[in-house]
């Protein structure tokens, strides 16, 4: 038994003495790893072949920054290794314009600028990349034959804005609640709103604040009974504090003026009483911002269009003529509800009855109508029975979608393709309308060749 006890404790000292064993290498090694990161890190022998390298803290180099013409992007608190060895060169858009280990960019223009730090060591070579837009301090409005407006929806981002194909942005990132708050919240973030106008008025794109209460996923119309921007508008002191909130915004941010999506009239039992005060808040806009600035509303082709009020001040209307309502609901028949003959009807109840063609601009959707149940005859079963989907989701179900207006999907997708959108910027171009918008531009194609918005503008531009 003794015997046995005593070959056990062997056996336990064994191990104990293996793994201390283990634990005294593994130390050992994080010892000496600890020493020649530090012997790296602050000035390391290097041998051929071997890289500087770039130390600095989180936000001493950005990535991105946008700034005003004439502030400063600062680039500082850097380190380099071996310390004092390297050749230091800070290019913009690839002209040197210091050798010292900090930079200072101070724009005497707009544009976006490509700032690149160079470190060379024995002909080796590390770089760090950042870019600065710059907004300008003023700017040459693009000279167009036509508009072409693209809607930036609340979800969308600066990367999805198309600007080759557009004369002008409206950004819906103004949205106004029922106590007349102006939430800007959207604009705020990443500094969106900076970098649509700083991008814009580099191009000589006027971007406005695009104004809104509650809509609804996609295509982007009113919740039914929906009354969040009347009660604003209804107030007299409600409605002037919201016209100083944007006035003061669009001070703020250098946009050009304000697109109103006002939208509570969509079964609202106030919808008479929140069409005439729209008539208001136009006309105090008016007075309120400053002469230059461009004002537009987005407006529907129901019934209610004959309860619009006086739309003088307005600089034009985006008429929404692409969804016609005759294929939606309880036994309707399935089919195009944006088609060619709907938009010729819309646009000419506008110009019959409200203003003149010269500031009507036609609407065009970046979705489609989809199906997903029909009853027994082939027709929409329900109200509940249909939904709505980006004309880039369409593109993922067909990859030729682009050259159709149908894609078998469900019981079937409705949409506008290239050669629709063709076929109605090319009659726009032969009227005295102003042009066309689009409903929305992240919801557009990546692939720039099936782009609707590029087939609208190449049409009218």
């Amino acid at each position: 038994m003794n015997n046995i006890n005593q070959h056990s404790m062997q056996l336990i000292n064994h191990k104990i003495f293996s793994l201390l064993t283990r634990m005294t290498v593994v130390i050992a090694a994080i010892t000496l790893l600890h020493a020649c990161k530090k012997d790296i890190a602050e000035d390391p022998e290097f041998g051929e072949g071997d890289y500087p390298r770039i130390f600095y803290a989180q936000g001493n180099f950005p990535q991105a920054v946008i700034i005003n013409q004439n502030d400063t992007a600062k680039y500082g608190g850097i380190t380099y290794s071996p310390a004092g060895k390297v050749k230091i060169s800070w290019k913009v858009n690839d002209q040197v314009k210091s050798n010292d280990t900090s930079f200072a960019f101070v724009p005497t223009a707009g544009g976006e600028y490509n700032i690149k730090l160079e470190v060379e060591l024995n002909g080796l070579i590390s770089t760090r990349s950042s870019q600065v837009v710059v907004k300008p301090a003023t700017y040459t409005r693009k000279n167009f034959n036509k508009v072409v407006m693209g809607y930036l929806s609340y979800d969308g981002l600066g990367t999805d804005v198309k600007w080759p194909f557009i004369t002008h942005l409206a950004a819906q990132i103004g949205r106004v609640s029922s106590d007349g708050a102006l939430d800007i919240t959207r604009g705020n973030a990443n500094q969106l709103a900076d970098e649509l106008v700083a991008r814009g008025h580099i191009r000589g794109i006027p971007v406005l604040l695009a104004l809104f209460g509650r809509l609804t996923p996609v295509d982007g119309w009113a919740f039914y009974e929906s009354d969040d921007m009347g009660p604003a508008l209804r107030s007299a002191s409600l409605r002037a504090g919201l016209v100083t909130q944007v006035k003061n915004y669009l001070a703020t941010t250098k946009m050009d003026g304000v697109e109103v999506m006002m939208t509570d009239f969509n079964g609202s039992p106030n919808y008479s009483a929140n069409l005439a005060a729209l008539g208001l808040f136009i006309k105090e806009l008016r007075t309120a911002l400053p002469a230059n600035s461009i004002i537009t509303i987005s407006a529907g082709t129901g019934w209610q269009h004959w309860e619009y009020p006086d739309l003088t001040p307005v600089d034009w209307v985006n008429v929404r003529a692409f969804e016609d309502g005759v294929h939606v609901g309880p036994g309707a028949p399935v089919g195009q509800a944006s088609s060619l003959d709907f938009m010729k009807t819309a646009a000419d109840l506008w110009r019959q009855f409200h203003v003149p063609a010269e500031k009507i601009v036609v609407g065009f959707p970046a979705f489609g109508l989809r199906y997903n149940e029909l009853d027994a005859n082939g027709n929409c079963a329900s109200w509940g029975a249909y939904d709505y989907t980006t004309y880039k989701n369409i593109l993922t179900l067909d990859a030729a979608a682009n050259s159709k207006e149908f894609v078998n999907s469900s019981k079937g997708i409705y949409y506008n393709g290239v050669p629709l959108i063709k076929s109605k910027a090319d009659y726009i171009k032969t009227t005295n309308y102003k042009g066309m918008y689009g409903w929305y531009m992240d919801a557009d194609a990546a692939d720039s060749t099936k782009s609707l918005f590029r087939t609208a503008f190449r049409a009218l531009n």
